[in-house]
């Protein structure tokens, strides 16, 4: 049911999306009105479905030296709890990791190998946190475990920003921020090129957005 709504809304989003592209853009135009509604911080014990269009995780790893290897994987769902305090909650996110693109095709194919993410076995990441913490209202830390190519890993990810927002295109409370966390890929079990330039220091970026359900 919480699948539906989320595709319903993102499915209003999209058509509200297109209609404003027709809009006059001049001085006339403004804005909807509900763009400028506050929306607080997470609700004590709501359900936020994760937006797989605005949720994704982005890698970072040193390559002899010099330059980075970045590539990026989508998410295929995913939500987020608040509990009865509204100081801690949830997290549970599953992640495409045969959707990883580095901009180049022979390098995704091999990042999608034995040698790396080995996806024909392991086609998904996992992401589970039993807590949440809070500062202000806003999340500062989601410590929780990494599932990646069978083999799960303590993974604390540290809010660089975080807000909740009334969408104008769907009225309803959304919140997120950008995560960040360092790994060894090792610990995975991904050591290809360690021995020769490639670093073992993983930088994850994560961005997150989740509409509230309820």
């Amino acid at each position: 049911m919480k699948k539906l709504l989320l595709a319903a809304a993102l499915s209003a989003a999209a058509f509200t999306g297109a209609t404003a592209q027709q809009q006059p853009q001049g001085p006339e135009y403004t804005a909807p009105a509900v763009a400028a509604k506050p929306a607080g911080g997470p609700v004590k014990n709501a359900n936020y479905v994760v937006d797989p269009t605005h949720t994704f995780v982005m890698y970072e790893m040193g390559h002899y030296g010099t330059t980075t290897n970045r590539g990026r994987f989508s998410t295929k769902d995913g939500s987020v709890q608040i509990d009865g305090t509204g100081a801690s909650g949830k997290v549970d996110i599953t992640m495409d990791i045969s959707s990883i693109n580095t901009g180049v095709d022979l390098l995704n194919r091999h990042v999608q190998s034995k040698d790396f993410f080995n996806v024909a076995e392991f086609p998904t990441g996992r992401f589970v946190a039993d807590r949440i913490d809070f500062s202000g209202g806003k999340v500062v830390d989601v410590p929780g475990t990494l599932t990646l190519m069978g083999q799960t890993k303590p993974v604390t990810l540290k809010a660089v920003r975080f807000n909740c927002y009334l969408s104008p295109l769907i009225n309803r409370q959304v919140c997120g921020g950008d995560f960040e966390t360092t790994v060894e890929r090792s610990d995975w079990g991904i050591t290809w090129g360690l021995n020769f330039g490639f670093e073992n220091k993983v930088k994850l970026l994560v961005q997150v957005e989740a509409v509230n359900v309820q």
